[in-house]
């Protein structure tokens, strides 16, 4: 079955882009605008891709146009989690000019940053089609725009692992050592945990592996192993847990670590590591009728 489309809560969305109009728009507004263009100027304007991607962000966008004032429509012609073409039309904007101009910059600030990441996404997941693994993003995000990020690499054809640390029990090395064991840190995650919180454990090593499944860990993390020791790691498992692999996962290595049959692959590369897509809003401006 299809996913159904990923979709951000509206307060947050209002809230996040809030924050950014404030910031840019300061004590006194757009000076600018304000200084060349009449108060009854108006703008009919067509936001534009200047090189191929992945769109996410158009809510965001949307509200930035909608909060800066009265007046200004906004109408994509897209969808988050489509792909547009070179020179390809994603949203359309009217409206007095000085509120256009004013809500440009937040507008394209997010939909460029997200539409990057979506678009990176869609590289590592269609890098990896025709195998059973699933691209996940990690918790290495932008402060403050970390809903958002793991939106657009839902948009771009990736999954979520966990939001924050109080989403599920990940038990990392450094949990590990001051535990003692795996088992110790496993057997208290178990004690601990509700009926309803996932427990993923990582591993180093095939004994760790060992260990972990012996525990009765469901989910483990191969972190940083190379592709014959995740062969042999999935060997060793034999379907009695999912595993993921993550740590130093490229773009060139990640088909040939899907390929390994592991379940998951998490790496931070889709949200620090995307550029954001080229896109730009060009204006025609005229007498308001």
């Amino acid at each position: 079955m299809t996913a159904f489309p990923a979709q951000l809560p509206r307060l947050l969305v209002e809230r996040a882009v809030a924050a950014a109009l404030e910031e840019d728009l300061g004590l006194a507004g757009d000076l600018t605008s304000q200084a060349t263009l009449a108060p009854e100027a108006w703008a009919t304007a067509k936001i534009s891709a200047r090189e191929a991607g992945v769109i996410a962000g158009l809510d965001l966008a949307a509200a930035a146009f909608r909060l800066v004032g009265d007046g200004v429509s906004f109408a994509p012609r897209l969808k988050d989690g489509d792909r547009v073409a070179v020179g390809g039309v994603v949203a359309e904007v009217t409206g007095p000019a000085r509120l256009v101009m004013s809500g440009e910059r937040v507008a394209l600030n997010f939909l460029n940053h997200l539409s990057g990441i979506s678009t990176l996404t869609r590289t590592y997941a269609d890098a990896i089609q025709g195998t059973s693994a699933r691209i996940c993003d990690t918790r290495k995000t932008t402060p403050g725009l970390r809903a958002f990020e793991k939106y657009a690499v839902r948009c771009g054809g990736g999954s979520n692992h966990r939001y924050a640390l109080n989403d599920a029990i990940l038990i990392k090395d450094n949990h590990i050592a001051v535990a003692g064991s795996v088992t110790a840190a496993y057997r208290a995650a178990e004690a601990f945990a509700g009926h309803l919180v996932a427990i993923e454990i990582e591993v180093t090593t095939l004994a760790e592996l060992e260990e972990a499944l012996a525990a009765g860990a469901r989910v483990i993390m191969l972190d940083n192993m190379d592709n014959a020791l995740l062969v042999q790691a999935v060997a060793i498992t034999a379907g009695r847990a999912k595993l993921e692999a993550s740590g130093g996962v490229k773009l060139d290595r990640v088909r040939s670590i899907a390929e390994t049959g592991v379940d998951y692959i998490s790496t931070s590369q889709i949200t620090m590591g995307a550029k954001p897509l080229d896109l730009g809003l060009d204006v025609s401006i005229g007498a308001a009728t």
